[in-house]
């Protein structure tokens, strides 16, 4: 039987100029962390907006494991409160607007937060959740009125449902897919790959976590999951720039415990080799992904 009517006509986020999903194929190899991380350093990117830094948001779709209140020390907060027109208002901290479905679960009896609610639901009510927080957020700033720049999605692992739905109803204008050095992550990374360009989403590149440790006191890199070779050559046969490979930092992950992006450490407090280069390599990428973003 045809079907009636045309294609689904994929629509902008209201109040967003740009929209980049970061994805990976495979859990587990820092993909929210990568978020988060990234859109600080896009923020920040004096080269993009010398005189006025682009406003940048991050938008948590993992339904079932979000991770964002978490790693932006929101895991307390309140429910967010709703515009005269019913729209969703987004929850600030360190200065950067954030959406995510934790902070919509009801609290675990006896605490403060719903990091421990687990969402038990059946795809429609995943869809329904998902649009909701796609089209019916209000991200312009409450007191300029001025729209986001950029909006970063934190994307749920996988080729499920929600990428889907992401990549039929909305126009991405670019995505950063996320693997470690591992083949079993690999193959996942090619999946997810292969799943954009069914729905017409443009690669940004491909981003390579936990490439390697810098041992602190012989400054030496050791490849502890594997040499790159085999992310570089998954990046050459489908034709996508590798964006950068990021060293295994331990401060990262305290950093996301605590709350605090590494992204926003000092120079002081990223005096160690591999910190450096970290901050330096996840800088190269906001460049790369503005510029590409920009063309």
């Amino acid at each position: 039987m045809p079907r009636k009517g045309g294609p689904i006509q994929k629509r902008s986020l209201p109040y967003v100029k740009k929209v980049l999903a970061v994805a990976s194929g495979k859990g587990g190899v820092g993909k929210s962390t990568v978020a988060v991380n990234l859109a600080f350093s896009l923020a920040m990117h004096a080269e993009h907006a010398p005189r006025q830094r682009p406003r940048v948001g991050v938008l948590d779709l993992d339904i079932f494991g979000p991770s964002i209140p978490k790693l932006m020390a929101l895991e307390n907060a309140e429910e967010p409160r709703l515009t005269d027109a019913g729209a969703i208002v987004p929850i600030v901290n360190h200065g950067l607007p954030c959406m995510s479905m934790g902070f919509l679960l009801p609290k675990a009896p006896g605490t403060d937060s719903s990091a421990d609610t687990a969402v038990v639901w059946r795809g429609l009510m995943v869809q329904k959740a998902v649009q909701q927080l796609l089209f019916d957020v209000d991200w312009r700033d409450p007191d300029s009125g001025a729209e986001l720049d950029l909006l970063v999605i934190d994307m749920p692992p996988g080729t499920g449902d929600v990428p889907l739905t992401l990549g039929q109803l909305v126009k991405v204008d670019g995505a950063v897919i996320v693997s470690t050095p591992q083949d079993v992550a690999l193959t996942d990374v090619r999946k997810g790959v292969s799943m954009f360009q069914k729905v017409s989403v443009p690669i940004t590149g491909l981003l390579l976590n936990e490439s390697h440790f810098i041992c602190p006191s012989c400054t030496t890199p050791h490849e502890l999951f594997g040499p790159p070779a085999a992310f570089r050559a998954t990046a050459a046969r489908f034709g996508v720039d590798v964006l950068g490979e990021l060293p295994l930092v331990p401060g990262v992950s305290k950093g996301g415990d605590r709350g605090v992006p590494y992204a926003l450490y000092s120079a002081s407090e990223t005096t160690d080799p591999g910190g450096k280069e970290w901050k330096e390599t996840l800088a190269g990428v906001a460049g790369k992904v503005w510029q590409f973003l920009s063309r």
